[in-house]
């Protein structure tokens, strides 16, 4: 069992003003075959929490520690932290004009499974995952996420999760920009993979709607750049019904 353990994380945004702060102490422990869903108004800093541990550039880490099995990821690259085990879904997913979904998904099982993957059985393990989430094999010489829709670029990073078999996964808000049906073979993907391996999620949301078909162990409400309250996912029906201003109000005091 794996374990992944954020510990009074405290990271600012880096902008052209100077950095701001956004992390004020995050504590959170999720462990493999957990779902921890992170609830939060906009500006809490939900995302800015998933790029943090992911090692965005963009986002400086100013004190406190992540450890995925004792170890600080904040220590390592970007790509060290993919092989460790961290895999993010970003809400935002960029294109890569030029490089084929076929190449990329080769390359990056290659670096996070430390060889190549054999021709054969990688052509028939990527069409299995296609066509459980509804995605044309057209789609494979397309260059990455160049002229995809939402829905489709957001189905792509659950392939790649798939594919590359993290220890942990940080969707951050998966369910933006999908229809009622892409939301559902999206979570099914998801819950497939959770049924068959042993993976510890983080999942970013604004809404209920997609834990109505992922359901999580855990709810946190995130404000103020930190979790605020922690509970089950009566708390998740708690903030459908009255909203974030209960949290957002303490948090400022």
């Amino acid at each position: 069992m794996a374990t992944l353990e954020i510990k009074d994380l405290h990271a600012d945004v880096v902008t052209d003003e100077g950095n701001k702060p956004i992390l004020n102490g995050v504590n959170l422990t999720i462990r493999s075959g957990e779902t921890h869903a992170i609830m939060g108004p906009n500006g809490s800093g939900k995302s800015t929490l998933s790029y943090a541990i992911a090692g965005h550039p963009k986002y400086e880490v100013t004190s406190g520690e992540v450890l995925l099995d004792g170890e600080n990821v904040l220590e390592m690259s970007v790509d060290e932290r993919a092989r460790a085990g961290l895999f993010l879904a970003m809400q935002y997913p960029v294109e890569v004009p030029g490089v084929s979904m076929s190449n990329f998904l080769r390359s990056a099982a290659t670096a996070v499974r430390g060889e190549a993957p054999k021709l054969r059985h990688w052509v028939k393990e990527v069409k299995d995952e296609m066509s459980q989430l509804d995605i044309s094999s057209e789609f494979a010489e397309r260059s990455v996420n160049e002229g995809f829709s939402g829905g489709e670029k957001k189905r792509h990073e659950i392939l790649q999760l798939a594919l590359l078999k993290p220890k942990f996964a940080i969707l951050d808000e998966t369910d933006s920009g999908l229809d009622v049906d892409a939301l559902r073979t999206v979570s099914e993907a998801v819950n497939d993979y959770k049924s068959n391996n042993e993976v510890g999620v983080m999942l970013i949301t604004h809404y209920t709607r997609i834990l109505k078909h992922i359901e999580p162990d855990f709810v946190h409400v995130f404000a103020g750049g930190k979790v605020v309250q922690s509970g089950g996912k009566e708390l998740a029906d708690e903030l459908e019904a009255d909203g974030y201003v209960k949290y957002t109000t303490e948090a400022a005091v």
